[in-house]
């Protein structure tokens, strides 16, 4: 691990393989052919489409959420019982987002570790607060075992290859006790939720971004968000991923219709 400089995103390191425990593969979602052909691609896909998108990122997300993201993301991890004593991995880090809301529940910058495979994004972080920052995916996590307190990732449960591998990951690098936090947007239940769901994601706020003077990348990964929350496994299935990697006081909480922090202990 490095604390890359600021103007210095060569600094970040390549992922480093390490292999985890057999566990029954499951994908979050079917393949999306409008995207990417193949699962083979969609890796390589995902990891442009971030790059690309990285300068518009904390924008559109401040957009979407209308302005209530950042005290969402704080309110959640407090809950949690992140605090000045942990010592937490954020996975699929991007630009900070969640890093930023772990720093302002007084962890040092020191005690937090940004992952991501994205290397636009984590240079759009480096520019946010420093931080270590290592290039690499969720489902090869380059870290000793039980390293962290706490294994945070904030609406990106959407975008890995393989659940079953990730939690295990997690699990792996938590120290006995250690907890995993992730945010994620969840398809709402009933049909007039999901209805509207889309029609705020496919419909409304792509004009919003347009009006406000969004790229036209900004418009494809809002698209790309709506095809993966539509096509997600269901929370049940998530929380028994959770469960099978061996994680106990598996539990959902959620607020409103659509956004639901998932919460695990490693025994």
């Amino acid at each position: 691990m490095v604390t890359p400089g600021p103007d210095n995103p060569s600094r970040i390191p390549a992922p480093v393989s390490v292999s985890a425990g057999p566990l029954g593969s499951l994908a979050p979602h079917g393949d999306l052919p409008q995207f990417y052909d193949g699962a083979e691609a969609r890796a390589g896909y995902v990891r442009d489409l971030f790059d690309r998108g990285a300068p518009e990122y904390d924008w559109v997300s401040r957009l979407m959420s209308v302005g209530t993201d950042r005290g969402y993301r704080r309110r959640a991890l407090r809950r949690a019982g992140v605090d000045a004593a942990s010592r937490v991995l954020d996975v699929a880090t991007g630009t900070g987002l969640v890093a930023r809301a772990i720093l302002q529940c007084g962890v040092p910058a020191e005690a937090v570790v940004g992952l991501d495979p994205s290397r636009g994004m984590l240079a759009e972080n480096q520019r946010n607060q420093r931080l270590q920052l290592v290039q690499g995916l969720g489902e090869r996590l380059p870290f000793r075992d039980g390293t962290f307190d706490f294994v945070t990732m904030g609406y990106a449960l959407r975008h890995v290859a393989d659940l079953a591998l990730l939690f295990t990951e997690f699990r792996r690098v938590l120290r006995p006790g250690g907890r995993v936090l992730i945010l994620e947007i969840s398809r709402p239940r009933s049909g007039w939720g999901c209805a509207l769901l889309e029609f705020y994601m496919r419909k409304l706020f792509p004009v919003m971004v347009r009006l406000t003077g969004g790229s036209p990348v900004s418009a494809e990964m809002i698209e790309y968000y709506w095809a993966t929350i539509a096509g997600c496994v269901s929370p049940d299935r998530i929380l028994e991923a959770l469960s099978a990697a061996g994680m106990e006081r598996v539990r959902r909480a959620t607020t409103g219709p659509m956004l639901s922090d998932y919460l695990a202990t490693r025994p």
